[in-house]
């Protein structure tokens, strides 16, 4: 499993190859849990987390919003810490 900040070093190409390989080896993995083959049933869920991943790179590029760093700053208070007030 390959985390975001290692994929967004890739080119677009790259990204489209590695979304259809992912979207081949779900497929497959899905047939072999119907046939019962399937020895890893987690992998089913890494696999579908890498494709969410994919899929998000490339909107984001789409979007030209390459890397949205966070806010930083106060937090909200919690909902208990209003209640309490």
């Amino acid at each position: 499993m390959t985390k975001a900040q290692e994929l967004r070093e890739h080119d677009l190409p790259e990204l489209n190859q590695r979304l259809e390989e992912a979207r081949k080896e779900l497929f497959n993995l899905r047939f072999q849990l119907a046939t019962g083959r399937l020895d890893n049933i987690t992998r089913i869920t890494a696999v579908r987390r890498e494709i969410a991943r994919l899929l998000t790179l490339l909107h984001e590029d789409a979007l030209e919003i390459s890397q949205i760093k966070p806010v930083k700053g106060k937090r909200r208070p919690s909902t208990k810490a209003m209640e309490e007030e």
